[in-house]
Parts: C-alpha cells; structure tokens; sequence
C-alpha cells in the first residue's frame, strides 16, 4: 500500500516540502533508522493517547526514547489550565481496536504525526522540534516523509512543544 492519498494531497494543497523515503518493511521507528542510516532522534515515532478514556491527543518523540507519560499528561494539563478546563487524571496508549475505527485508510503502527487530519491534538517532544529535518510515519511500513519540523507547525498552528520523552531502559 503506498503513501494514502489523503496524506499527499494535504501536504501538496498546503504546499509543505517533503521527500517520500522508501525502505524495507519496518515496523518500528528505531528499525526505521537503523533501516536508513539514520540517527535515531532524527526518526520521529508517533503516539496516541487516551485521556481520561475520553478524549485523545497524538505526540511525537524520537525513535531512541519512550513516551513519558506523566509528562505529557503534565504539558496537556497546562494547556487546559490555560483554557480553564479541568485537568485529565488518567492518560494511557489508545487500544488497537480504538486505532482502527479512528484511523482510517493508514496501517496500524504507521500513523502520520498530522493530527489535525484526525482532529486530534498534536504534540511534539523538543528534541525532535530541534532537528533541521524528521523522518515521519507516512502511513505504511516501507514509506515514509523527510520533512522540516516546521512544516508541522505551518500546517497545525496549535501544535504544543515540550519535553515529555525519556531514555529508554
């Protein structure tokens, strides 16, 4: 399955600069930069969150770390203190099943860090907000986009930076 459609034709219409990458089948961000020969912290690994078993929030960090979760729970806290809205008390990774209703037409694990395509709140880890460019999820697991981190920010204004990323064990 290539890049879905809907992803090209948004960064196209938007008219964000990107360079499709193909590779062998991975299923893993630290695969895919091992893959291309890349440094881990230059692959970008996406996740999805479940708040309060309600409502969902999509972040980026770097292929090399793990999702802190009381971090981010931490920095989307804030955000909502800001808007004058009660705080979430649980976060946790959304279940496969939620992946499949909710992400339509991409492959389970390969999800692209766009989530305003999804109307999902989007955050992105400061070490990879840093990077001159990222390789992201595309969709597939043999594709993938090297694009500038502020193409994100062009095509999502309220993206939020933050540190809510940690070395792995």
């Amino acid at each position: 399955m290539p890049i879905p459609k809907s992803i090209l034709n948004y960064l196209n219409k938007n008219k964000i600069k990107y360079e499709i990458i193909s590779h062998r089948i991975v299923y893993t961000a630290y695969d895919k930069a091992a893959t291309l020969g890349l440094k881990p912290q230059q692959v970008a690994k996406t996740v999805i969150v479940s708040l309060n078993d309600k409502d969902h929030a999509l972040g980026l960090i770097p292929a090399n770390k793990n999702l802190d979760k009381k971090k981010l729970l931490a920095l989307i806290n804030k955000q909502r203190q800001k808007a004058k809205l009660l705080n979430y008390k649980k976060i946790d990774f959304v279940s496969e099943k939620w992946m499949k209703a909710n992400l339509k037409g991409i492959k389970l694990g390969a999800t692209p860090p766009f989530g305003i395509l999804y109307r999902l709140p989007t955050f992105i880890d400061n070490a990879l907000a840093n990077q001159p460019k990222l390789v992201v999820n595309a969709g597939d697991y043999q594709n993938s986009l090297k694009i500038a981190p502020g193409s994100l920010f062009k095509l999502d204004k309220k993206i939020i930076k933050g540190g809510f990323s940690q070395k792995k064990n």
